[in-house]
This record gives structure tokens, C-alpha cells and sequence, in this order.
């Protein structure tokens, strides 16, 4: 914790530690304080620039059996009474209506700050405009270049959990989060090439943009985007696929992290987000990808962009496997969820704000390397395809029947990358695909992004979530091209 950031909380601390009850089962208070910024320029010109602070407490009261919460952004004394009292209420309408009778709550002391190198705040509002300025101006290199972009958001956040028993979590998160866009056209024909599809973010500062070698990408996308113009469709049929690790990272969590989650599996997303092909007795036993899959959950993981040491019920997160050897070994599951089904889960009950109350979603998750270098994974192919960025996706309710395109392809051909291919596209089966994992890039192909948006929850979360991963290879795939 920086001496800039101490001041507001601490100022705020001994208030809400006076507002907490002591005459209930449990009682906490979770503090949230969001501080945005968004910077674009788009075709050359400044957009305007967007600030936000968002600030409040989401006060949790466990008694005689009932569970209720009550948020505020007013933090007076009389603010916080009010929220209390209104917890109290709901507490005591749920009496005997709750799955749950006692809480699985306990009183952690601990605190986490996101590692950053070069803060944004040593740098000026002109500075980041010029840096995307820069970027902009580099994009257009060619007519059929019609719509271009540079992108900087970042939201710093920082957090405090005090509980009736004494507990007090601390945490500071930094997350930065660039963006390029670039978008080519030629008669019908219209191809968009982006940075990773806002996949390459992470905790930090400046330094995330060399990260992920925005510099390089500002001249290469515009170039990529113009031979997709030119290119063939993907060829249709059944082949090998390696995914690149930017399309690693959504076939992770829409087949792997959604259907994981334990509150899904227990049904309290079916009415929106929908529910899951997996069920509770499969953990322990059931083959969801070959030997080569191994899928943790690490919230330890250095500068990811949901990294932290604490979820937001305060408890403390570590590093777990779900997947070993192809075998499922545990969900992701907070403690309630755990509680109610009787599984060990992980620390991942998260609150996209104050005024949210913390239900299970995805944190890290992350597919751990294998041992084949980048070269092996496409050495041992006939004929198939490189498939890099997400474009769209559909997936069914169960997480389970899906298809996902991409913007930029290239064939293999004898074990060698060949000629670049537009639209591709391929389908498959959560609970088959997996099992079609040959090969898995090893530790120097593995690259560390994260999902910005990932919704979920009534009413509505949003929030962001890592997934590393290296490239990988899957055998027998449907593949199909896209209309031109």
C-alpha cells in the first residue's frame, strides 16, 4: 500500500469498524472503491475522455439461521447504520429459508497489492494521449484501411473487508487494459484484425503495454488485416488445429471455466447465464481431456489480471488444481457453494462492486505447459490449421455444443505454417474436446492475458478474469470458412 493510497481508507476504517454488529453469528463489511479511466483515439481523432469513482460498503449479517445484505455508497455514521439495519432485516425475514444455516466464513487478516512497475500516475493526461496518438497515426498505412483505433482503459481499485471476529483484508489492484482495432475492406469484403480482442491485459502499469508488445503490433495488425483481404476462406473438413494462445484463453473459459462453476452446476444460474453438462458426481473421476490437460486455478500468478490474495468473502486464495491429467478434480466453488455440496472448492466468490453481493466466478484459470516446443506442435501435422484471436462465438446453455471464429488463420501443411486464411471457424463438444488434446506448447510459448467483461449473475456482474495458457494442439476437429 502506497502513502497516497493509505489516507481514504484509513480514514474510513475506525467508522466501519464501529458500524459492525457484535451481537450476531457473523457480521462483515466489504469496502469498494473504483477509480476508471478511458482513453481513445480513433481515425485520428481524441475521443472523450471518460473518468469514473465509484464508491460504497456491501454490509453481510449472518443470524439465527437467516443470511441478508444491504449496500451503501453512503459511508456517514448514519449510513452505515442504515445499511446495517436493513441486513438485520433480511437476516431475519430468511430465517429457515436459507440453504444454508450457519456461515462458512472465517476472520483472515492479510492484505495484497498488484506489483507494478512503471505507475500510471507518474505519467501525465497528455502523455496518454500522445502514446495513443502515436499509435493511431501508425495503423493507416493503406486506403483500404477504413476504421482504426488505439485503446487505453485502466481501473484502479482498492478494498477492505472488516469481519465481527476481527478479520481485516487489505487489497490494492492495478489493472491496465490496451487495445488496438484495425479494419480492412475491399468491395463486399470486410476483415478486422485486433490486439488479442482485449485479451491482453494484465495487473500493472505502463509496463503492461511491453507486456504484450503493443509497439510491434501497431505495425503488424495493419499489415495482417490486408491479407485477410486477399486470402482463400479456411478450408472446410476435419483436421488437426493448434490454438494460439489468444484463442486459448476463451476455449478455456467458456468450456472449462463456465462449466466449472459450482453455483451453476447447483442450478442458481439457470435462469440466465444457464447451467452446466457437468454434475457433482463427476469430481474425482471424470476423464474431461487427455493426460496431457492440467487446469489450475492460481490467483498467485505475477501481474494477471485477476490476481489477489483474498475473494471477496476473505477467503485466503491459493493455488489449486481442477483438472490433472485429464481427470476433474475439483470445481470453482467459494465456501457457500462449498458448503452446500459438500465438494472442496476454491477462493473464487467475487463482486464486481460495492453494490453487488460475491457469488462464484472464474479468477486465473489457467492451462498449464506442456513439453512440445512451438515447432513440434505444428511439425506433427499433415494438414490443418493455426487459429489466432476469438471473432465470435456461440455456446449452448450447458456449456457444452459450441463454435468459435476467428480473425486470422494460417494452414499447415506438412508440418509448416503455409498461406494465411480468413474466417476460420470450428465447432465441437466441451465434453468430448478435450479428450482431443495431443500436444501442449511448453513454458516459453505460454503467454498470460485475461478477459476484461465476463458477465453473469441477476442482476448482472462484470468482471475480469486471467487465463494463461500456451498454445495447443487438438486432433480430428470440424473446421469450416466463413462466407467471404
Amino acid at each position: 500500500m502506497s502513502t497516497a493510497e493509505a489516507p481514504s481508507l484509513e480514514r474510513l476504517e475506525q467508522r466501519f469498524a464501529a458500524a459492525l454488529p457484535a451481537d450476531v453469528t457473523y457480521a462483515s463489511i466489504r469496502y469498494s472503491e473504483a477509480r476508471g479511466e478511458s482513453l481513445t483515439v480513433q481515425r485520428g481523432v481524441v475521443e472523450p475522455v471518460s473518468t469514473s469513482v465509484d464508491a460504497g460498503v456491501m454490509v453481510t449479517i449472518w443470524d439465527g439461521g437467516g443470511c441478508g445484505y444491504a449496500a451503501t455508497s453512503d459511508l456517514t455514521e448514519d449510513g452505515l447504520a442504515a445499511a446495517v439495519a436493513r441486513a438485520r432485516r433480511w437476516a431475519a425475514a430468511t430465517v429457515g429459508r436459507t440453504l444454508l444455516a450457519e456461515p462458512p466464513l472465517s476472520h483472515p487478516v492479510g492484505s495484497y497489492v498488484s506489483p507494478v512497475q512503471h505507475s500510471w500516475d507518474a505519467t501525465t493526461l497528455a502523455d496518454r494521449i500522445d502514446l495513443l496518438r502515436r499509435a493511431d497515426e501508425q495503423l493507416k498505412i493503406d486506403d483500404r484501411i477504413v476504421n482504426w483505433a488505439a485503446r487505453l482503459n485502466r481501473i484502479d481499485t482498492d478494498s477492505l473487508i472488516l469481519t465481527s471476529g476481527g478479520g481485516r483484508v487489505e487489497q490494492y489492484t492495478r489493472n491496465t487494459y490496451p487495445g488496438l482495432t484495425v479494419t480492412a475492406n475491399e468491395g463486399s469484403n470486410t476483415q478486422t484484425r485486433t490486439h488479442g480482442r482485449g485479451s491482453f491485459v494484465g495487473q500493472g502499469g505502463s509496463e503492461v503495454l511491453d507486456r504484450f508488445d503493443f509497439d510491434q503490433a501497431v505495425t503488424r495488425l495493419p499489415v495482417e488485416a490486408l491479407q485477410l483481404l486477399d486470402a482463400p476462406n479456411c478450408p472446410t473438413g476435419v483436421m488437426d488445429v493448434v490454438l494460439a494462445p489468444d484463442q486459448m484463453i476463451l476455449q478455456i473459459h467458456e468450456s472449462i471455466g463456465h462449466p466449472l462453476e459450482l453455483d451453476r452446476i447447483l442450478g442458481d444460474e439457470r435462469n440466465y447465464a444457464g447451467t452446466s453438462f457437468v454434475t457433482t458426481d463427476m469430481f474425482g473421476s471424470y476423464r474431461y481431456g487427455s493426460d496431457l490437460l492440467n487446469v489450475t486455478f492460481d490467483p498467485t500468478v505475477e501481474g494477471q489480471l485477476a490476481g489477489y490474495a483474498f475473494d471477496d468473502d476473505a477467503t485466503p486464495a491459493t493455488r489449486q488444481y481442477l483438472i490433472r491429467d485429464g481427470i476433474l478434480e475439483r470445481p470453482l466453488g467459494g465456501a457457500q457453494s462449498q458448503a452446500r455440496a459438500g465438494i472442496e472448492g476454491v477462493a473464487n466468490s467475487r463482486a464486481c462492486s460495492w453494490n453487488r453481493p460475491p457469488i462464484d466466478r472464474m479468477a486465473n484459470l489457467n492451462v498449464e505447459p506442456g513439453d512440445a516446443t512451438f515447432e513440434e506442435l505444428i511439425g506433427g501435422i499433415e494438414n490443418g490449421v493455426y487459429l489466432q484471436t476469438n471473432n465470435s462465438w456461440s455456446i449452448d446453455d450447458s456449456r457444452n455444443k459450441f463454435q468459435f471464429s476467428c480473425e486470422y488463420g494460417r494452414r499447415i501443411e506438412n508440418g509448416e505454417l503455409t498461406e494465411v486464411v480468413r474466417n476460420p471457424s470450428y465447432r465441437g463438444i466441451s465434453a468430448t474436446f478435450w479428450r482431443n488434446l495431443t500436444g501442449v506448447g511448453d513454458t516459453d510459448t505460454v503467454t498470460v492475458m485475461g478477459t476484461p467483461n465476463c458477465g453473469k449473475g441477476e442482476p448482472n456482474q462484470m468482471v475480469g478474469t486471467g487465463h494463461a495458457s500456451p498454445p495447443c494442439r487438438f486432433a480430428d476437429i470440424e473446421v469450416f470458412g466463413g462466407e467471404s
